[in-house]
This record gives structure tokens, sequence and C-alpha cells, in this order.
């Protein structure tokens, strides 16, 4: 009795051992592959992109060139999004539109101009009244005490016009490369790159630099386009990034360009979620300008925006 219970405690350990083992190695494997603790476990917030092979350089002008055709069919009204008439008005406009959108500073500048129509006007202004038109774009005393400071310097050294050289527009006060870029890009046909956040975040996203100073950006990409595409392709690029490619959730899914892009995934993926993200005339809804361009898509809307605005300028007009 007692040899037969041997013999089946002696029968029963290997097969108990070889059960143990392949439980082991399965214990190993997930061990390997798994995070120590499921709070190390995060959620996938995008979807895996495929990654790309290693670019070179041609390569890269190659795709960065067909980006712009792209961008080139999808915006052929591509323009600056700031109501003008003159380089002065250009320039002013500009200098309001930092830290704000250009809707906003379209609201502000009727009256504006209305009452400070020339740098003489402007160089004459008394601070607290125009500080008080132009309080809607922010910032509006250090943007009051520019504005004053390039009318005086317009009015004294340039005999009241603005110049036409980036090497004397940046001499002006509160004016950088970039307001000098818009001002001769659009007001005297003077190719240049236009970097504000939205050309920079692009540049970035499309591989075409890593830079994130400004100047830099810009020196990077004027080496990969033809001069005499610097201003439309800033236009591009903008229009892409305020309606497509934004900061925070770019609609991926719905990126005509997305094929040639190697941030794709960063945004939502899905095409219908990124439909809805579209904004401005690609999303259906007004555009910047309150006076667009006769052949802009969303001229209609943005008509529809300025009548409604037209009471706050007129107000504003008054009080000024």
């Amino acid at each position: 009795m007692a040899e037969s219970k041997a013999r089946k405690t002696a029968t029963k350990a290997p097969t108990k051992a070889a059960a143990q083992k392949p439980t082991a190695k399965r214990a190993a494997v997930k061990q390997a592959v798994e995070p120590a603790s499921k709070s190390a476990v995060k959620p996938a917030s995008k979807p895996a992109v495929k990654p790309r092979k290693p670019e070179s350089q041609l390569a890269m002008v190659r795709r960065a060139r067909r980006i712009n055709r792209e961008l080139a069919e999808l915006y052929p009204y591509a323009h600056p999004e700031l109501d003008f008439e003159n380089p002065f008005q250009l320039l002013v406009a500009t200098v309001l539109s930092a830290q704000t959108t250009d809707l906003r500073v379209n609201q502000t500048t009727p009256a504006l101009f209305a009452r400070y129509p020339t740098p003489e006007d402007m160089a004459a202004a008394n601070p607290e009244e125009l500080e008080e038109i132009i309080r809607p774009t922010g910032f509006f005393r250090n943007k009051a005490k520019s504005l004053i400071g390039l009318s005086i310097a317009l009015r004294d050294e340039f005999g009241g016009e603005v110049p036409g050289r980036l090497d004397d527009l940046v001499t002006l006060p509160g004016v950088g490369r970039k307001t000098a870029n818009v001002v001769l890009g659009n007001a005297f046909g003077v190719p240049g790159i236009t970097v504000d956040t939205h050309f920079g975040r692009l540049a970035r996203r499309f591989g075409w630099t890593t830079e994130e100073d400004p100047v830099k950006v810009e020196l990077a990409v004027a080496e990969i386009f033809p001069k005499s595409e610097w201003t439309m392709l800033s236009h591009r690029v903008v229009f892409h990034g305020r309606r497509i490619c934004h900061s925070q959730k770019p609609a991926c899914g719905a990126c005509p360009i997305a094929p040639l892009c190697p941030a794709y995934g960063e945004g939502e993926t899905d095409p219908e979620k990124a439909r809805k993200l579209l904004k401005y005339e690609m999303g259906g809804q007004p555009g910047q300008r309150l006076k667009p361009p006769s052949d802009f898509p969303g001229e209609a809307a943005a008509r529809a925006d300025a009548a409604a605005h037209q009471g706050q300028v007129a107000d504003l007009a008054v009080g000024a």
C-alpha cells in the first residue's frame, strides 16, 4: 500500500513540474513585454504612424516644393488676412496683429484710420485716445507706443512714406523682420517669408527645419524655395495652419497633403471627426477679413460678419 502510494507520488511529481515550467516561461515573457505596473500603462492618444525612412536633403526639398504646389491648388485665393488700402495701413495693422486675431484687428482699424489716416496724424495722437481705440487688440499701451513711435519716424526720417527696404523698416519702433516681410511682400511686391506662429509650426511639422527661432526658420526655408515663391508660400502655409493644421488639434484626417507630411498622426486621423475641426471657409465659417478679395470663397460670410460688427465700429469712431 505504501509502495503503491509512493509510485503515485513519483508519477505525479514530474507532471506538476512540467505544468509549472511553461507557466514560468509565460510569466517571464509577460514581464518582458508589459510595464511593471498598470499605472505605467498609458492609453494611446493617437494612432500609430508608420515610421518614415531617413530622407536626404534633396528628397526633402522635392517634397517641400510638392507641398507648396499642393497648397497652391488648395488655396488659390491665399492672401493677407488684414484689411488695408495702402502701405501705412498694412504696417499699422500688422503691428496690431501681435497676440490677437486678424479679425479683431480688422474690426478695430476702420475707426483707427478714420481718426488717424496718415503717419503725420498718428504721430500727433494723444496716447490715451489712441490706446482707447486699439484696446480690443490687447497690449494696447505697448502697441500705442509703437504706433506713435513708428509714425514719428516715418514723418521725420522718411518723408511720411513707408520705406520699401527691409533694412529701413526694421529700424521703426515695434517693427521686426516678420512685420517688415509682410509689408514688403504685400505692399511693395518684394518677396519675403513671413514667419509667424503658424508658419514656424508647419515648417517644423513638414520637416523643413528643426529651428525654433523665427529668423533661423526664415533663413532655412529660404534655402528650399525660389525667391519668387516666398510671399505666396507664406500665405499658403499660414492659411493651412489656421484652417487645417492647427496647433492643438490638427485635422490630419481631412488634410489633402497628409501623404506628404512627416507629422501625420499628431492630430485627429478619423476623416469624419477631422472634418469637424476645420475652420474658416474650409469649415463653412467666415474668414478673418471684413473686406476680402472678390475671389475669396468666404466673401459672403465675411460680409455678413462685417455687418454684424458695423455697430461696434461705428461706436469706436464716435468715441474717437
